[in-house]
């Protein structure tokens, strides 16, 4: 485990903050940025090491076959709805969703959301075109404005204060909601390194490091390489973690990345979330998931059927068909359950509101996409959506 940690009072970095880190803000030599680490490094911890492992034995139960795991939420938070009237509306459908796969499955369903601190996106290019100029892509409300000109896409470390103060409501009011130790919890990607290193703290207990910025961190698939940042970070949190996997992670790559990450081999330390896209045959999924059952990680898998199948329309609008994430859901159970593993749930990008933002259900067609969209970044599935997607795929 790392000694090295930039926990309060250290004065070495961290080894992560010494090792290059895909998909980071370009801040330049804004002066503010050492500030702002240092105020988030002595801010209080939004969680407790104690919550944390709640969690980690909850998702052992999903990883042992004994529950399941539901993680849905926005794709990119909007730092305008974190107050508790919004975390309660969001809880509710997720608790919602949870109960009816429960009622699908029979086993309990762990609630974790992505909430409280999914304020920064990874983005495949670093600029976007509007009215014929060139601008900064938008990267979350942790990072700049969605806003489309120069001024509010400007990289700017002090909106990390204002992430971490709206996930500090987000997570007062989720501790609020739960009721037991299925949550709701909160997750989100860890991706921003001057925000999440400088919210590592110490188990009051047993001296273990974990995040105090979420319950639940994942890293995606453009931040999963050996060797860099965000690997190491998570391999030296006692946090549960979580990994994205894509089409083109091989199962020799897969391996790796779980003997870094669960070297112990302990059931609800490490989720794999596959993201593979409904074209991507069953026949290449499943040598991934033979070789991590062969080396005996016991992983919680996780389906996103959600990330792989964005498409655009011929209008060049951005979009999802509910028929393509239940296709690779559908196909991700049963390759799980062919080789005697469980499947252990889903991980959707789902809005509380009736958004337009998916194909299918009661969006009919590209022309009903225009009534109500409105996500910062990627399209989410509404309400309705999500239901039908729940029921087909644990029919």
């Amino acid at each position: 485990m790392n000694e090295s940690l930039a926990v309060a009072g250290a004065p070495a970095p961290a080894v992560w903050d010494l090792l290059p880190a895909e998909q980071q803000p370009r801040w330049g030599a804004h002066p503010d940025l050492p500030e702002v680490r240092r105020a988030l490094q002595e801010a209080p911890a939004l969680t407790s090491a104690a919550d944390v492992s709640v969690l980690r034995r909850q998702l052992a139960e999903v990883a042992l076959g004994r529950a399941r795991l539901l993680q849905t939420g926005d794709c990119a938070e909007d730092i305008r709805e974190c107050g508790a009237a919004h975390t309660a509306a969001k809880g509710e459908l997720l608790a919602d969703l949870a109960g009816r796969m429960a009622l699908r499955t029979g086993q309990p369903v762990v609630r974790v959301g992505r909430m409280g601190g999914q304020f920064a996106k990874p983005r495949s290019s670093p600029t976007e075109t509007h009215d014929g100029v060139d601008l900064p892509v938008f990267r979350g409300d942790l990072v700049n404005s969605p806003e489309p000109h120069a001024a509010a896409r400007r990289h700017d470390p002090n909106r990390m204060l204002r992430a971490y103060e709206a996930s500090a409501a987000v997570l007062r009011a989720l501790d609020e909601l739960r009721t037991d130790a299925y949550g709701p919890w909160a997750s989100h990607e860890a991706l921003v390194m001057d925000y999440e290193s400088p919210q590592v703290r110490r188990d009051p207990e047993t001296g273990a490091p974990y995040l105090a910025s979420t319950h639940f961190p994942w890293i995606g698939e453009r931040t999963r390489q050996l060797g860099l940042a965000h690997v190491e970070f998570l391999a030296s949190l006692a946090n549960p973690v979580a990994c994205k996997i894509g089409p083109s992670a091989s199962a020799e790559q897969v391996v790796r990345l779980c003997r870094v990450l669960d070297p112990d081999r302990l059931p609800g330390r490490l989720t794999l979330i596959l993201r593979t896209g409904v074209r991507t045959p069953a026949s290449a999924v499943a040598p991934v998931v033979e070789a991590v059952q062969r080396a005996g990680h016991p992983v919680v898998w996780l389906s996103d059927p959600l990330h792989g199948n964005t498409v655009q329309t011929a209008g060049g609008v951005k979009t999802r068909r509910l028929a393509d994430a239940v296709g690779e859901a559908a196909a991700f159970r049963r390759v799980l359950e062919q080789r005697g593993l469980h499947p252990g749930g889903l991980h959707l990008e789902t809005a509380t509101a009736d958004v337009t933002e998916c194909l299918g259900g009661p969006v009919a067609d590209e022309h009903a996409l225009s009534g109500r969209y409105e996500s910062l970044c990627d399209p989410r599935l509404n309400p309705a959506q999500a239901r039908e997607l729940i029921d087909a795929v644990f029919s």
